[in-house]
Formats: structure tokens, C-alpha cells, sequence
């Protein structure tokens, strides 16, 4: 196992890593991996771009006519201490003695893989990978010594890689769950680590938050070498400094992009708090960073960048990385000369969007925005924001009502006349939502969760699963925001660091309770 210290701007080099031709190829079109209408990773592709470009079933003609199907009551326990019983869903076709099938795939935080028919909602297989060791801290909701991390499904092979609690990584058969690749040590146990990433055949994640005494680094598992060599850098000391946005590590088309969370700023020392990182594929070495002038101030007030992963995609002449947290602000990087010669020059800095009581919890951006183009090319990025709008906030083109618990804002990414630069433009703000999750693209519709969740950081774990709504699945217009569907009291539960999924004409939501709900078009 090779490892890097904090303190070094040298990345160990990972064999069998993509050339930077294929990588900005996966990033350039977000629907590389799947020919078909699938979901094989968080936030849909290894960019997190949010944006499923093969979906068509769905229309805004359409859409609000979407009922439930079905909602499968999963065996995984829910707990107060663990706020998430269930990954978000994956959704993949799969070859079967009786033909293709689309499954759902979701794991449990009791180490439980589940597939599931995407027809009739029922369990098509399930596998268990109990761990018996004993973590060093008790329980609590901030680290619950469960399993945090989405899976990924690598099509071509057939396989399901999944994290358990145990720090193994196991590949599972996409068909009937057997084990394709025996259990593989991937990072500590009883750690906090984020959703998966697949690129060219190597698994990246994230630690953060110090679960299991883990320090926050980064890890990496070549799976082309027989060995299974793991790669770790480490992005702090202890706590500090961790990647904690909900889709870990983001590919773009020459690097790999992160955001850390507080810590200190000192780069002589290697230590990145609050920075946006770029790391080469090629050799796995520091590449370039970002970090924001008021560092200082966004530690002090716990506003870290690491809350959220950013955001890549291509726009005219620059590769645009755009970057959010906690302060709700958004910065538009180049994804090439991340903060200028300074490292702390951005392309485009936004006024404050939300969070003027600058609180640590409840506001502002908690997981990832997205993006997406409409047919005409515009490019747009969408930011889910918790609480309120900020008093001072430029005016949005269309908007709807108070939305003091949360929404979805949509900018459309434009150019500066007088300087030449990327800016975003504000078009829309969605209806209120009560702490809305990461919003997710398909055929012009932007489709987003209203968590329900109670957000209180003080609130002990009874209090903090104990939800203030039940969760409700929005779909909106994407040019304009206006409400097109509202899944209102189907869903019974709340959730906690998820997405919805949009695949094959269905729309895939899981819930705190151990469920998964299957929302589609009624039949005529």
C-alpha cells in the first residue's frame, strides 16, 4: 500500500491510469458508460454532472403524469445514530436467462447489496457481509461506523464494486451477486468514506470527518493490476482538510478535481483546508489549486468548500470547474490554471446566494450542484440551496414565491462583455422545499428531493432522525423552474444525503426508513 503524507506536493504514481485522451473523453459525454437509459454511479457519471442525456421517455408533456409503482420495503434496520439506511440507487440492465432486466441496485449500512426488479419492485437477489470487529468509538450520527459510500457498476465487466464497513471493497456479480472479485482492502475500517468513482479501470474515494480514527486522505485501487495496489494521499493530519462532498473525487478531462473541508492553509506544508484540488491521472501528483481569499473566515465559521464536490463542464474556450459550499457563493474556475499565479485568482466570483446568518448547518450547499445544456446549447448550473435566499441576492428572471427553507437555483453560464470571462446569469428559483438534495437533469427536466431532514448539528441522534417533513420528489422545467410534477405525501419517509435517479422512464428515490420507491408514467 504506497501512501503520501500532507506535507508533500508529490503524488505516488498509479500504474495503468488513463491516458488524458480517454479521460476528457468519459468527461466530455456525461453518458459515456451507459447506451441505454442507465445510472451506473453518483451523480450519473465520473464528472457528477448530474445529467442523464440518454433519458427520453420522460417529457414535460409528460411528467405530471408520473404515479408510484411500487415502494420495496428493504431488511436493513433503520437507526437514529445513522442517517443514511440506504445508498442512493444505482440502475443498471442486466443480461438474464430470460433476457435483459433493469435493476435497482442499493446498499444497506448493515453491509447489505440488494437488486432489485425494476418492474415489480421485488428483491431479485441480495448479498451480506457481516463484519464482527469491534470499532473504536461508539456509534453517533456524525460516524455511525456503518457503510457510507454509493457503489459503482463497471457495465462492461457485469460487476457491482461496493465499500463495506469491514475497508474492503468487494465486486459483485451484476446478475446474481456472486463474488467476482474477493474482498480487497480499500481503506480503514469503520471509516467515512464517499461514493465511488470509477475511471479507466481505477476506484477512487474519499475519507473525511475521522471516522474510525481514519485521518481525511484519498484512495485509489488499480484494478488492472493483479495485486489490486492502493494508492493513498493525504489531504490532512487528523480530522481536518477532508473531501466529504457527496460525490467524493470528480473527473475532468485532464485531472481529477476535489473540494477539502476546513483546516489549515499552508502550501509548503502540503495542507489544503478550504482549496479546490486538481491531481494528474498520468503519475497522481498534484497539479494545481485554488483557495479562496477569506479562507480564514470560512474556518472560523465551519463554511468549508469540503461540504459539496464541485462541478466540471466544458465552455467555449475554458474547462469550467465550478466551485460552492456552505457560504453559498459560487466561483467559476479554469480547470487548467485553477486560481491564476496566485492561487487565488478565480475566473468569476458570485454574490452570496443564501446563508446570511452565516450558520454552520442548515444553509447554504450541503452535496453538489449540477449542470446541463438545453437543446439550444445555453449551459446551465443548478444549486441546491438550504434556508433562505439572501436579502441582497440579485433578482432571478423567474421565481416562485417565499422559499425560505430551501430551493434549487438555475444560472445560465454566459460570458462578461467587459472582461471576457465567464459569469452566471441568475434564470430561475425554484417553489420553497425543505432542504433540498442534489438535483439530477433528464430530457430538459430538472428532477429534485426535498429531504424533509431535521439539520440540527447539536440535536442528539433521536432528535436528529426525527424528521421536520416527509421527503416529496419535484420535477421542474428546466428553462424556467415552474413545477411540472410534486410526488406530495407518497413517500413516507425522509432521507439524508441521497439523490433521485432518472432512468428507462422511471424516477428511483430510497428513504430512511429501508425503503425504495419507484415513481413512473401512469398506464393508459
Amino acid at each position: 500500500m504506497g501512501k503520501i503524507g500532507s506535507n508533500s506536493r508529490a503524488f505516488i504514481r498509479l500504474a495503468g491510469v488513463a491516458a488524458v485522451s480517454l479521460c476528457a473523453a468519459l468527461f466530455l459525454a456525461p453518458g459515456f458508460a451507459a447506451a441505454q437509459s442507465e445510472w451506473l454511479t453518483w451523480g450519473h457519471d465520473p464528472g457528477r454532472t448530474g445529467w442523464n442525456t440518454s433519458e427520453t421517455t420522460l417529457t414535460k408533456d409528460n411528467v405530471a403524469h408520473l404515479e408510484l409503482k411500487w415502494k420495496s420495503q428493504l431488511s436493513t434496520v433503520p437507526r437514529p445514530e445513522v442517517l443514511s439506511t440506504l445508498t442512493a440507487p444505482l440502475v443498471a440492465t442486466v443480461d438474464g436467462p430470460q433476457g435483459p432486466k433493469t435493476r435497482i441496485f442499493v446498499v444497506g449500512s448493515d453491509n447489505t447489496v440488494y437488486a432489485i426488479d425494476s418492474e415489480t419492485g421485488e428483491v431479485s437477489w441480495q448479498k451480506q457481509f457481516p463484519n464482527t470487529a469491534t470499532p473504536p468509538k461508539a456509534a453517533s450520527w456524525l460516524c455511525p461506523n456503518t457503510q457510507n459510500s454509493t457503489p459503482v457498476i463497471d457495465k462492461d465487466a457485469g460487476i457491482i464494486y461496493v465499500s463495506t464497513n469491514d475497508g474492503k471493497i468487494r465486486g459483485l456479480s451484476l446478475a446474481n451477486g456472486d463474488e467476482r472479485m474477493p474482498a480487497t482492502t480499500f481503506t480503514d475500517p469503520f471509516a467515512r468514506n464517499w461514493s465511488l468513482n470509477l475511471i479507466d479501470g481505477v476506484i477512487y474515494s474519499s475519507n473525511a470527518r475521522g471516522c474510525g480514527n481514519a485521518p481525511a486522505h484519498l484512495t485509489a485501487m488499480d484494478l488492472k493490476d493483479p495485486s489490486h495496489h492502493i494508492t493513498e494521499f493525504y489531504t490532512g493530519t487528523g480530522r481536518p482538510s477532508g473531501v466529504w462532498g457527496r460525490g467524493s473525487v470528480v473527473a475532468g478531462p485532464k485531472a481529477i478535481y476535489m473540494q477539502t473541508a476546513d483546516g489549515p492553509y499552508d502550501p509548503a506544508s502540503g495542507s489544503f483546508g478550504d482549496s479546490v484540488l486538481s491531481v494528474t491521472y498520468k503519475n497522481f501528483r498534484l497539479l494545481d489549486s485554488y483557495t479562496p481569499n477569506n479562507w480564514a473566515y470560512l474556518r472560523e465559521k465551519d463554511l468549508d468548500l469540503g461540504a459539496a464536490n464541485p462541478v466540471l463542464f466544458p465552455f467555449q474556450k475554458w474547462t469550467i470547474v465550478a466551485s460552492a459550499g456552505k457560504e453559498s457563493t459560487i466561483t467559476l474556475l479554469d480547470a487548467d490554471n485553477l486560481g491564476g499565479t496566485d492561487h487565488h485568482t478565480p475566473l468569476y466570483q458570485s454574490p452570496r446566494w443564501g446563508n446570511d446568518e452565516v450558520l454552520l448547518a442548515g444553509r447554504g450547499l450541503w452535496g453538489a450542484m449540477a449542470t446541463w445544456q438545453d437543446a439550444d446549447g445555453k449551459r446551465f448550473v443548478l444549486l441546491p440551496l438550504w434556508g433562505p435566499p439572501s436579502k441582497d441576492a440579485p433578482a432571478f428572471k423567474y421565481s416562485y414565491g417565499n422559499a425560505d427553507q430551501g430551493s434549487v437555483m438555475a444560472f445560465e453560464v454566459s460570458v462578461d462583455p467587459a472582461k471576457n470571462t465567464p459569469m452566471l446569469v441568475p434564470t430561475w428559483m425554484s417553489r420553497d422545499m425543505h432542504v433540498p438534495d442534489p438535483p439530477v437533469v433528464a430530457n430538459g427536466i430538472v428532477y429534485v428531493l426535498q429531504t424533509g431532514e431535521n439539520t440540527a448539528q447539536k440535536a442528539d441522534a433521536k432528535a436528529r432522525s426525527t424528521p421536520v417533513t416527509n421527503a416529496v420528489l419535484y420535477a421542474l422545467d428546466g428553462e424556467t423552474g415552474q413545477q411540472l410534477y410534486s410526488s406530495d405525501k407518497a413517500i413516507d419517509s425522509w432521507t439524508h444525503f441521497s439523490e433521485p435517479v432518472v432512468a428507462g422512464g422511471n424516477v428511483y428515490v430510497s428513504t430512511w426508513d429501508g425503503r425504495v420507491y419507484a415513481f413512473g408514467l401512469k398506464k393508459k
